[in-house]
């Protein structure tokens, strides 16, 4: 039996045409908002959720409902982190103006930020979000190497830009990905070789396609967690053959940090140096500001500046003085409160807990991960394929009890584990039990 895959926004999406016995008031909402957004308007859940306030780990429906959010990268020091409502609030109300006069905030954060790097990535270009960060760093890419081809994952979502929704396959619901771009599986053993091994001959087979297609190689573009793919974290290094690869072949490495970044896996504050490797360029978004809209490509000044020569290229709103200060606030919470190892402490316990489940439920086929970024398979017992259809009842029944949770893959079958990096061993305990009692009763 073949299985579907699923568009990104599809995961978890509601079904407007299945809100037949919703109550008057939700009903109602619910066709304002179709009629105002139209086709482009995405909703979770089978029954749409009106949220009205949220703090840590925690967010409440317009019912009063307390849901625990199992789901949320975008606030990832917790929601409405007192320290940063502090900084943006003080900062709005004394200073917010585009990005070309002197900002001490500014500088002072870009500093700060750059020396979370290593020392050859020592320029940064502030954005607004993910997607633009991504956006901008194919360009300097594709300037600094000449080329124009680059290799993605087959469930990769890097944002949605036109350039990018080219290299975000799990977007395109009606074609392939352009010509300039090449398609590999996401890491796992194969053909009797390691994971490390597998994917850099992956990444080469794919130079070598674009090549017989006439393009020319320009990067490798990764997720470090490939959270759309299904979250593939281990070995830890394996990336490294991978990276070899591509720089032999006169391409560069991106690494996308908007998910895994500002330590969501534990250990240290990026993903990409959970594999030891330096790559060329690295964008930033979502939890940068902890939900204040900001994101960032840091790279290294030769290719910063080939760029420059050829693209007068200037942002109103990246870096902006608000944007800074909830920046800045952000990597003073992760300091202060430990939140790297807090994240590598509770998200082991929270892997333990859930493979305690898979030896007792077969329709777990897996559980992976590194520190608060956690994915969990669903497949038919009797034949290993992925179980989509049951993922979407196992989120939807979670949140009939209380928890927020998100699917990934490329069949839509692995719940998204990533909480805020406040959450507590309590709330990994309060999540593994709820899972278990829906399994019980299946």
């Amino acid at each position: 039996m073949s299985v579907a895959t699923k568009e990104i926004l599809d995961l978890n999406r509601f079904d407007a045409s299945r809100a037949e016995g919703f109550p008057a008031e939700l009903a109602q909402r619910v066709a304002k908002r179709q009629a105002t957004f139209g086709a482009s308007s995405v909703l979770f859940y089978e029954q749409p959720i009106e949220m009205v306030r949220a703090q840590g780990a925690y967010l409440y429906d317009a019912g009063g409902r307390r849901y625990l959010d199992v789901y949320n990268n975008v606030p990832s020091v917790g929601h409405c982190h007192p320290r940063v409502v502090e900084a943006v609030a003080r900062q709005i109300g004394e200073l917010n103006i585009h990005t070309r006069y002197l900002s001490r905030v500014v500088e002072s954060y870009s500093e700060e930020l750059l020396s979370k790097f290593p020392a050859a990535l020592s320029n940064v270009v502030l954005t607004c979000t993910g997607s633009e960060s991504n956006d901008l760093a194919m360009r300097i890419a594709r300037i600094g190497t000449g080329a124009e081809g680059f290799v993605v994952t087959e469930a990769a979502y890097h944002g949605n830009t036109a350039l990018v929704t080219e290299i975000s396959p799990s977007s395109l619901r009606k074609r392939k990905p352009a010509p300039f771009v090449a398609v590999i599986p996401a890491p796992a053993p194969r053909d009797g070789m390691s994971v490390a091994a597998s994917f850099a001959a992956s990444v080469e087979q794919a130079i070598n396609e674009l090549k017989s297609r006439g393009i020319k190689f320009a990067a490798l573009v990764v997720d470090t967690i490939f959270s759309s793919d299904g979250i593939y974290a281990d070995p830890a290094g394996f990336l490294r053959e991978a990276t070899d690869v591509v720089h032999r072949a006169g391409g560069l490495l991106i690494a996308d940090e908007v998910q895994p970044g500002f330590g969501r896996t534990g250990g240290s504050l990026w993903g990409f140096e959970r594999h030891g490797v330096t790559p060329d360029i690295v964008t930033m978004g979502k939890p940068m500001g902890n939900g204040f809209p900001m994101g960032g490509v840091v790279t290294r000044p030769d290719l910063l500046q080939r760029f420059c020569e050829e693209t007068g290229y200037f942002n109103t709103f990246g870096g902006n003085p608000v944007a800074a200060a909830a920046g800045h606030a952000v990597l003073r919470v992760i300091e202060e409160e430990n939140l790297i190892e807090r994240s590598a402490a509770v998200g082991g316990h929270f892997q333990q807990s859930l493979q305690a489940l898979q030896t007792r439920h077969p329709v777990i086929g897996g559980v992976r991960g590194a520190g608060l970024f956690i994915g969990l398979d669903f497949v038919d017992p009797a034949t290993g394929e992925p179980d989509t259809a049951f993922a979407t009842t196992v989120i939807n029944k979670l949140k009939q009890n209380g928890i927020l949770i998100g699917a990934a893959g490329k069949y839509g079958a692995t719940l998204k584990i990533r909480p805020p990096l406040c959450f507590s061993n309590e709330d990994a305990d309060l999540f593994s039990a709820t899972l278990d009692s829906i399994l019980n009763a299946r």
